[in-house]
């Protein structure tokens, strides 16, 4: 008989912590949720002041029964569910379910799963935290509500199957906004000065730009302006006016929270938000190490804090001083932001011994480019900053201003390591030094280039800037963002074209008729203010109920008005100008679970459907036929010639290009995909 019980999430989890206690200490795992709202029903009985009415969760009966049977023998049980308001959650609901005396059961909680962290927390065991807990039902019963009311409104006017969710309709609307000002946005033409000049006694030539006249910033907006300035400065004299010289440091970017590691994730490893998650959750609950057992490699990955601990600082000070030299360190503090929820650390490793290279062997490939990325990221944090020695040269040719800027690195510092990514298309050129010039001495022109340039609209969300956007917007928390934007992307509101998140005709139905009729709940600033107000909840500053109550009110009437308006509203499908060849009436465009399809509108009578054919202006480059672009079950596309599989077999993952000539050892890849994708066109 154990006399100690303990109860995690996961096996992983459990099989981890098992080596840090006691041969009397047993550790099982509820695997998730074992106590949720029902999915036939609402289960919020509206009447009786929202109660939530919980259910076993199906199929977990076994379970429950076999945890309850060890709780009954252990002497004291440990509820050691993961630490933020899901797993305290969790952790009453098993507490309910168990329904043991208040004095045998107690919560624990630890950041990471190292030895000494979970032996502390066994040593100081508390109360479950029922102001947690209360926010995350407030969450649940919210969006509960939220989804069961308006969810049918789409079922009758667009479709069956749909549904609306308080943050995953805002993310919708972020993106289809983003398109609509992209679909409207006016190109400006603009143009740029170039120059190449040559200083002759170093005979090193370098670039400088076109700024202004006499020294006030002008901008060229015209052909007929460039050329004007370009009259005046043919035959001029290119005299360097001021010369600055200086310094500029650089410093490194904090220890990941959950939306940096998943925004820095996507830019550099090309991860989804899912994969990213469900790597860290690996990475956390313990790895596989030769002569160490199953190690918790990271701190918990659910996290908005930047905040690390002093032990952590310690160990990280020696690995640097250790590796690099006293000069790569800097101790650091960062400052954590004014929404976070600063109950635990930021991301870090567990042991700063274990180099990412030194365990790369016990790590799948993905685990070790994001353990190294985790590892890299923390470290650098706390070394010293990078050290440019910079130069700016304003240079005068017949009043015309231009500039030129350059840079070298003096001490690399914490570079030595790791840079933080971007969104932009390029990232930060570090320009060369300019060479040693003197004030008031004349460079020769080499060269002069004209540059013609036009203004380039927004660019399209990826993953990693949506998430960006809705934290900074203060919609959802680092636990929301994967299942979020999962969800719309399963839901077809949004598909993913080259990382670039695209709305769907679907998308833009269902997010019109929600923003017309439901503006005040699928709304930037209401789902941000809604968001504070479950951190009330969580600091005991107001009862949750109240919120609901609050809430409920104005929307029940809002659910009612909007029935009533619709009542008579039928969306009308668009008109195609495509016959349907069994019966001759045009066909409508319709959406299913693949996208936009042709159908006929005498349904039932005809059941009649044609997939919408997309093609390039690219030739097929091995018959001169069209080439169709189509897309797999997992909506990559590819590209394949209307006359295949008749008089031609090309099909290829990658998009023709002019002139291209068509290559035999294509042929067997090409092949293999057609294979492939038999399945996926039989069942479309």
């Amino acid at each position: 008989m154990a006399d100690k019980l303990v109860i995690v999430e996961s096996p992983a989890k459990a099989n981890t912590i098992k080596r840090f206690l006691g041969g009397s200490t047993k550790v099982l795992a509820s695997m998730g949720h074992i106590r949720d709202l029902p999915k036939s029903k609402m289960g919020i009985d509206i009447e009786h002041d929202f109660e939530p009415q919980y259910i076993n969760i199906r199929g977990k009966g076994d379970l429950i029964k076999s945890l309850k049977q060890e709780a009954k023998k252990a002497k004291k049980v440990y509820l050691a569910t993961d630490p933020d308001r899901e797993g305290e959650a969790i952790a009453w609901h098993l507490a309910y379910i168990l329904s043991e005396d208040k004095d045998k059961m107690s919560r624990v909680t630890f950041n990471e799963i190292t030895k000494t962290a979970v032996q502390n927390a066994i040593k100081n065991p508390r109360e479950i935290d029922t102001n947690l807990v209360d926010a995350q039902q407030a969450r649940r019963v919210l969006d509960r509500i939220v989804g069961y009311k308006i969810s049918p409104v789409l079922w009758k006017k667009v479709k069956r199957g749909l549904s609306a969710g308080r943050v995953q309709s805002v993310a919708v609307k972020l993106i289809v906004d983003r398109e609509n000002e992209i679909e409207k946005f006016i190109p400006e033409e603009y143009w740029n000065i170039y120059v190449d000049l040559l200083d002759e006694e170093s005979k090193k030539d370098f670039e400088a730009r076109f700024y202004g006249k006499n020294g006030k910033k002008i901008e060229i907006h015209s052909k007929e302006e460039a050329d004007k300035i370009l009259k005046d400065i043919e035959k001029a004299k290119y005299i360097v006016e001021e010369v600055k010289k200086g310094e500029r440091k650089r410093t490194p970017a904090p220890p990941f929270t959950t939306s940096t590691m998943q925004q820095e994730a996507s830019r550099k490893l090309g991860f989804t938000l899912k994969k990213t998650m469900s790597i860290a959750q690996g990475l956390y609950e313990g790895v596989k190490i030769p002569e160490k057992g199953t190690v918790g490699l990271i701190t918990y990955m659910r996290t908005d804090s930047t905040r690390i601990s002093e032990e952590a600082r310690k160990a990280a000070k020696e690995h640097i001083v250790g590796t690099y030299g006293e000069k790569y360190y800097e101790n650091r503090y960062y400052k954590t932001g004014k929404d976070s929820q600063d109950a635990h650390e930021g991301i870090r490793p567990t042991y700063s011994e274990l180099e990412p290279d030194a365990i790369k062997e016990s790590l799948t490939k993905d685990q070790y480019k994001l353990y190294k990325l985790i590892y890299n990221r923390f470290m650098a944090s706390q070394m010293s900053a990078a050290v440019y020695d910079t130069m700016a040269v304003t240079i005068d040719a017949n009043e015309y201003t231009f500039k030129a800027n350059g840079q070298r690195i003096k001490f690399e510092g914490f570079m030595k390591l790791y840079v933080e990514g971007t969104d932009q298309k390029e990232q930060e050129i570090e320009e060369g030094m300019l060479p040693d010039l003197k004030e008031k001495q004349e460079v020769k022109l080499e060269k002069i280039d004209p540059k013609q340039s036009f203004t380039e609209p927004p660019p399209r969300y990826t993953e990693a800037s949506l998430v960006k956007a809705l934290e900074e917007k203060g919609i959802g928390r680092p636990s929301t963002y994967s299942p979020t934007i999962t969800t719309i992307l399963e839901r077809r509101y949004i598909e993913k074209e080259q990382k670039q998140l695209i709305p769907t005709e679907l998308g833009k139905i269902v997010n019109k008729l929600l923003t017309e009729n439901f503006g005040d709940v699928i709304n930037v600033e209401f789902t941000a203010k809604i968001e504070d107000e479950f951190d009330e909840i969580a600091e005991g500053k107001e009862p949750w109920k109240k919120m609901i109550r609050e809430f409920y009110g104005p929307f029940e009437k809002e659910i009612e008005k909007v029935e009533k308006e619709l009542e008579h509203v039928e969306l009308v499908d668009e008109v195609s100008d495509v016959p349907c060849e069994k019966c001759g009436r045009m066909m409508v465009y319709k959406y299913g679970k693949y996208g936009k399809f042709l159908a006929c509108p005498g349904y039932p009578e005809c059941k009649n459907t044609k997939p919408i054919i997309e093609t390039i202006d690219v030739p097929c480059p091995k018959c001169g036929g069209k080439v169709q672009v189509r897309k797999t079950k997992r909506r990559r596309n590819y590209y394949i010639c209307e006359n295949n599989p008749k008089s031609c077999d090309y099909i290829s993952w990658n998009k023709p290009k002019k002139g291209e000539k068509w290559h035999q050892d294509e042929a067997q890849e090409n092949n293999n995909l057609k294979q492939k994708n038999k399945k996926s066109e039989n069942n479309k």
